[in-house]
């Protein structure tokens, strides 16, 4: 390891070389993400205890604890009113221009047919991009009715893809 790594980029190395640990672990039939079995070994219940440690970036909506089920979406992105193009997504969408501005979700009806989901929630879709962009694949709990605002045929807006859906789709190492 060089020594000039300062200690963010020390800690970042740490936290990938653990990732890659608890992924070749889950290649190995080890890992549970789960209560430890009883017959679990010392080393066993470590790495499971690392896995559930680094499952991800903890969130408002991010299914830990709520009661909602996940809700599995393609991609995400957030529209904000410093942006230019605000006010022209918000009449594509159908929705108000708001001083919070919208959160995007693409997703899938019944029909497997893609849908864009205009929702409020922004602290949620800020999770899940921080999430993503370490590469960490987590679904969101489903949205409660009152914070869909408007459901669009086809996908629109912009968007960050899932790391899931972007391998699933080729577009991503896997």
């Amino acid at each position: 390891m060089s020594s000039d790594l300062d200690e963010l980029d020390y800690l970042r190395r740490v936290e990938l070389l653990a990732r890659d640990l608890v992924e070749r672990a889950f290649g190995e039939g080890m890992l549970s993400c789960s209560p430890d079995p009883d017959d679990a070994n010392p080393l066993h219940r470590a790495i499971d205890e690392l896995a559930r440690t680094l499952r991800h970036y903890h969130f408002d909506g991010d299914g830990c604890v709520d009661d909602r089920p996940l809700y599995r979406i393609a991609g995400a992105g957030l529209i904000r009113p410093d942006s230019d193009s605000y006010a022209e997504l918000c009449v594509r969408l159908g929705v108000q221009a708001r001083a919070e501005g919208w959160a995007l979700w693409h997703t899938w009806d019944n029909r497997h047919q893609p849908h864009t989901l205009v929702t409020t929630c922004i602290a949620t879709t800020e999770g899940l991009l921080e999430n993503w962009a370490r590469g960490i694949s987590v679904l969101p709990a489903k949205p409660d009715r009152s914070q869909l605002v408007a459901v669009v045929r086809e996908w629109a807006g912009p968007v960050v893809l899932s790391p899931d859906h972007a391998r699933e789709i080729g577009i991503a190492g896997q």
